[in-house]
Order: structure tokens, then C-alpha cells, then sequence
């Protein structure tokens, strides 16, 4: 896992972020000084560091300079009991991924290092690229070998180039995060900076002045920081009325001096915003600007929940096991057949992310070289029974399994039973359940064919 290094002169938060991160399998130096932060940072040149910002003997924003200055890979999280706008622009300013506010839930705390450490540096990666597995396009670091994924790939490849604004929508960690970096990899600004805001992780006053700027920002912007690359606004759906107004007038400014040939460097940049919600339902609720929507998805791409790409689920483990091979300097386990049916058949209702935590997990657990059904979560392995009485057969459906995934089972349970009731007339059997013939063949999971039609 990581290398962390946390600087607190309270002892009591100290110990318990401490303990939190090596809780995730982390090694961490925990100091109470700035002078021993900085003695730890030379010796260690940590993979993120957690730094207070008032410490008894230092202000926390020159250790976020010096880091940055001398260790720029050093990703840095700020916090502070003293939390204002000024100053989470400034640590942003700086170089800081992140800031948390005491008093905070060590679940934030973990899942920010989390997201801390999957965040590579502009400079890193521009040198790096992205880690691909054995599947398409090498050039954009795209993982996955399901026909939804060749479709994507095959857009990307379309737009590369095209500077129109572009909307990913899809769940929660279904990786669109994965393919606004692969647009942007794939585009000739893939040597320019490539910058990410999420609008759910900053208060209304901070994302206003990332946006558009503020006297303490001394009118710098993320698009001003990401000049000739690519802005992704993530999580677009809760960005504020007030403020989508402004962004609306923003990108119209961007779309009209770009037509006059008249584009500023710092407004000259590639949009892409991604929601976990559909915008047209919020449009319709009245919590989002259909201007806004308009200008946003000139090109919308859909990303799809892993659980309707299961031939993604073994390259994507792959991918994510070399990634720890590497991290480490570790050989990669094996995943053992029985551990590999498991994977695919349980729903990842927390998707991409899920998955990249529960090969974590397999690793920690796995002896010998190899992952098998024990070293994955429970969640995984658990599964479900639903019995067929007449049957005598029994269904397994992991735990987590979509209600979408159970409402299929059962209908298949009830057909099958209508169609005996009406001695396997299909047509007899689908009136009485007011469906196609059509309908029924898809249900049930059968072709339609025409000598199929016929009653017996």
C-alpha cells in the first residue's frame, strides 16, 4: 500500500488518523511538528501527506509549499479546525488534492486519502500516462473488452479531437471518471493539464471561486490552471442553480470567442461534466437548467454499471492487480476459477470502485500466490437462495444482487408456471400475462423464431 505521512500537534487526531490509514494498509509516520513533518518528509518523500494547518512551531501552507516545491508527486490533504475559503483556495492554490474540517468522520478521512492516492500529479502524469491492461486502444488507457466499452472507445476515437462539451452519465463509480481521462489521453491536448473538480466535495462559496474565480484566488480559475487541456466538472447535478446560471454564461462566452477566433489562453479549454443522475429528470423536477443541459451534452456518452459488462469484471481485476504489483513490488496473486465465478456473478453495486477494493482485500488475504473465494469479501461470496418448490430447484443470487437482477428470476419462475397452467401454449400463456409472444420469448430468454410459434 502507500507511504503516508501525517503532521497534527493534537495528539488525540493524530493517533486516530494514524490509525484510521494503517487500518487501510498503510504505512504511516505520525509527527506532532512541523520541523519533524518536514525532517520526515526529506527522509520518507511520502505518497500523501496529511498536514494541519496550524501546528505550534509552523503554518501548515509552507509545508504545502515545500512539498510541492521539493516533492511534487507528494500528494497532500490539508486540515484544519479553522476551515474558510481563503484559505482551502490557498492549500488548492498550493498544490493541495483536498482539505478536510475538524471536527470530520474518519470515513471521509479514508475515503479522501483513498481518492488521494488513485489522483496522480499532473506532472507524473503526463510522464506516466495510464496503466493499461491487455485490451483496446492503447492510447487511451481504457479498460475493457465488452461490446459497451468498444462502443466508447470507438467515440472517443470519433471526438478526440472535437473541442465540443461533452456529458458522461452513468452511476456512481462507473468510471467516468476513467473515460474523460481517456478522452483527454486520446485528444492532441493530452500534453496539456487535465484538471478535475468534483462540485460535491466543496462548499458553494470554494466551487464558485474555482469556477470563476475570486479576489483571494487572485482570479485564477480551474480553467485558467488547466489552459490548452481538459476540465472535467464531475458531479455536475449538484452544482447549485445560482451557479449553473453563471456557468451557463461562461461556456456561452468560451462557445462565442472561439467562433470569433478571440480565446483567451485561459479559457481555452476542453468541458466535460459527468453526472450520477440523469440531468433530464432533474430538468424535469426543476433543479436543473435545460440551457445548461443543452450546452453540456452536445456529445453525451452513457457509461455503463459494471454488472451489465461482466466481461470487463477479469480485465479490470487484472489491471488492478498489476497496479498493486507495481505499488508493492510484489509478484500478482493468481484468481483461482472458483474466486473468478464469484466476481462475476456478484451485481458491484458500488461498481469500478467496488471491485478495485475488494482485490485490495484478496490480496491482503491471499497465501501461496492465489486468490480464492475466502480472501474476498463476504459480501461477495454471500449469496441468496430462492427456492422453486414445484421445481425442486434452487436460484443463488449474491447478497448486493440489483432489485432489477430478482424481479428478472422471479418472472422467469411465474412464465414458466403460466405456460404449464396453459398445458406450454405460449400464445395461451402470454395472453393470459398481457404480453407479446415477443415479449415472452425475450423474458424467457429464448430466440423468436417462427417454428417456434406454434401452439402445442
Amino acid at each position: 500500500m502507500a507511504n503516508i505521512l501525517i503532521i497534527d500537534d493534537e495528539a488525540a487526531i493524530l493517533n486516530l488518523m494514524a490509525k484510521s490509514c494503517r487500518q487501510q494498509g498503510h504505512d504511516v509516520t505520525a509527527v506532532q511538528t512541523g520541523r519533524d513533518g518536514l525532517k520526515a518528509l526529506d527522509a520518507s518523500q511520502p505518497d500523501l501527506m496529511i498536514v494541519d494547518l496550524l501546528i505550534g512551531d509552523m503554518n501548515g501552507l509552507d509545508i504545502i509549499r515545500y512539498s510541492e516545491e521539493h516533492y511534487p508527486k507528494t500528494q497532500v490533504i490539508m486540515v484544519t479546525g479553522n476551515g474558510s475559503v481563503e484559505t482551502a483556495v490557498e492549500a488548492m492554490r498550493l498544490g493541495a488534492f483536498d482539505y478536510l474540517t475538524k471536527p470530520f468522520e474518519l470515513a471521509d478521512l479514508q475515503r479522501t486519502v483513498q481518492l488521494g492516492l488513485q489522483e496522480p500529479s499532473d506532472k507524473a502524469e503526463i510522464a506516466r500516462g495510464f496503466q493499461t491492461a491487455a485490451i483496446t486502444m492503447p492510447s487511451t488507457g481504457m479498460i475493457g473488452e465488452s461490446p459497451k466499452v468498444k462502443e466508447i472507445l470507438e467515440v472517443i476515437e470519433k471526438i478526440a479531437d472535437n473541442d465540443s462539451p461533452v456529458l458522461l452519465e452513468g452511476e456512481f463509480g462507473s468510471g467516468k471518471q476513467m473515460v474523460a481521462r481517456s478522452l483527454h489521453n486520446a485528444s492532441n491536448r493530452k500534453d496539456a493539464p487535465f484538471k478535475v473538480l468534483q462540485c460535491s466535495a466543496l462548499p458553494e462559496e470554494l466551487l464558485e471561486s474555482e469556477l470563476f474565480g475570486s479576489p483571494s484566488s487572485r482570479g485564477e480559475t480551474i480553467f485558467s490552471r488547466a489552459a490548452g487541456g481538459t476540465v472535467l466538472l464531475e458531479e455536475i447535478h449538484v452544482l447549485p442553480l445560482r451557479l449553473q446560471s453563471k456557468l451557463d454564461s461562461y461556456l456561452e462566452e468560451i462557445n462565442t470567442r472561439r467562433m470569433m477566433s478571440d480565446l483567451p489562453r485561459h479559457m481555452d479549454v476542453r468541458f466535460i461534466a459527468s453526472s450520477a443522475k440523469p440531468l433530464q429528470e432533474l430538468i424535469e423536477s426543476g433543479s436543473f437548467r435545460e440551457d445548461l443541459f443543452y450546452k453540456i451534452s452536445i456529445i453525451p456518452i452513457e457509461v455503463p454499471p459494471l454488472r451489465s459488462r461482466i466481461e470487463d469484471i477479469e480485465p479490470l481485476a487484472a489491471h488492478f492487480l498489476k497496479q498493486r504489483s507495481g505499488r508493492t513490488g510484489n509478484s500478482a496473486p493468481e484468481i483461482d476459477k472458483y474466486a473468478k465465478r464469484l466476481l462475476e456473478g456478484y451485481s458491484w453495486p458500488g461498481n469500478v470502485g467496488e471491485l478495485q477494493n475488494a482485490i485490495e482485500r484478496a490480496c491482503a488475504f491471499a497465501e501461496g500466490g492465489r486468490i480464492r473465494p475466502v480472501d474476498l469479501p463476504p459480501k461477495v461470496t454471500q449469496k441468496v437462495e430462492i427456492t422453486d418448490e414445484d421445481e425442486k430447484t434452487t436460484h443463488h443470487l449474491p447478497v448486493g444482487t440489483g432489485l432489477s437482477d430478482y424481479v428478472r428470476k422471479q418472472e422467469k419462475l411465474f412464465i414458466r408456471e403460466t405456460l404449464k397452467y396453459n398445458g406450454g401454449s405460449r400464445e395461451k400463456a402470454a395472453s393470459m400475462l398481457g404480453v407479446s409472444i415477443a415479449t415472452l420469448y425475450r423474458k424467457m430468454g429464448l430466440k423468436l423464431e417462427k417454428d417456434k410459434m406454434t401452439t402445442r
